[in-house]
């Protein structure tokens, strides 16, 4: 086997040992996850969660989740806690620790410290008999044969195991809690992602120069006015509604046609019933339309009346693209 091959190959054994181990996961939910969802769910307090090692790792990525889908989590690394972290835990807090054997020196001693101080103790554990899952009020069991490392010594899949009923527990929590994508983008507001999620249509129209021309406007003024506003474009407008639309390619394609554009108006070139989006709709709504109708721009309206023009630079400028 080649170097080529043998790499294909290993990279296909990690990918199906991991997706194995994580479909056997959902054999081990029980009413017990169910109890520990639910016990959160009715919590006053925060979700802490630690861990040692690639489980700290995890338990990072776990808080992150459950903070950004309406959750409030924080992370608390097991060594630093019995030197002097273990403050960060407040009396109606719920502690959710990560330990694939629940038997590491660190968790030994930090688990008691948890149970002295009377806070419920979740375990997400590959070994339910360990230290770890008999001291744990609630046990979420993240089981697996092996890891995808060759000498079974690299965390690979109790890592992602652990991940994956971490998310399963955000996202049971977000389903209880009715977390919309609304609520999501509260959470996230900035880059792209929290712009495909609060951006309006009217929040780009605004940014925009407003062109438009009356029916029985000359051809000449058309021009000017699409040169003018920079878009490529202009409505056609009758009392403040749209009655038609013309593009650069309109022009183009009137030149191509007509010798003698004297006497022509904008009705004549016109294309009528152009695609309109609501100036109330998302950006990312008027991004799919854009894409399913092979446009650069649409014209947006309001109870009726003409707003403006959204562009497909402007979704690229903000990152929706």
């Amino acid at each position: 086997m080649n170097q080529q091959s043998r790499i294909i190959s290993v990279a296909k054994q990690t990918i199906e040992t991991e997706s194995k181990a994580i479909l056997y996961l959902s054999e081990l939910v029980t009413e017990e996850f169910a109890d520990a969802v639910n016990y959160i769910y009715n919590s006053e307090g925060r979700v802490i969660v630690t861990g040692i090692g690639k489980s700290a790792n995890i338990a990072t990525k776990i808080v992150a989740t459950l903070n950004s889908t309406g959750t409030p989590a924080i992370f608390m690394h097991a060594a630093d806690a019995i030197h002097g972290d273990l403050g960060t835990i407040q009396q109606r807090d719920i502690v959710i620790c990560i330990s694939k054997s629940g038997n590491t020196p660190e968790i030994k001693v930090l688990v008691p410290l948890i149970k002295a101080i009377g806070n419920k103790l979740v375990a997400i554990t590959s070994n339910k008999e360990s230290f770890l899952g008999q001291q744990a009020d609630f046990v979420l069991h993240a089981y697996v044969e092996k890891e995808a490392c060759p000498n079974n010594l690299a965390p690979t899949t109790s890592t992602t195991a652990q991940l994956v009923i971490g998310d399963a527990l955000a996202m049971c929590l977000l389903d209880l809690r009715g977390f919309s994508s609304r609520d999501f983008a509260k959470f996230h507001p900035g880059g792209s992602l929290g712009k495909k999620l609060y951006l309006r249509v009217s929040d780009l129209t605004s940014l925009n120069e407003k062109p438009m021309v009356h029916p029985n406007t000359d051809v000449k003024k058309v021009i000017v006015e699409i040169s003018e506003k920079m878009l490529g474009v202009t409505a056609v407008v009758e009392d403040n509604q749209v009655v038609g639309i013309i593009t650069d390619g309109d022009l183009r394609r009137m030149l191509t046609k007509v010798d003698n554009i004297a006497g022509l108006t904008a009705k004549d070139i016109m294309s009528k019933n152009p695609k309109k989006i609501n100036n109330d709709a998302m950006a990312i709504e008027a991004m799919e339309l854009m894409d399913k109708h092979g446009i650069t721009q649409i014209l947006a309206e309001e109870d009726g009346a003409y707003c403006g023009v959204v562009h497909i630079h402007n979704l690229t400028k903000e990152g929706i693209i």
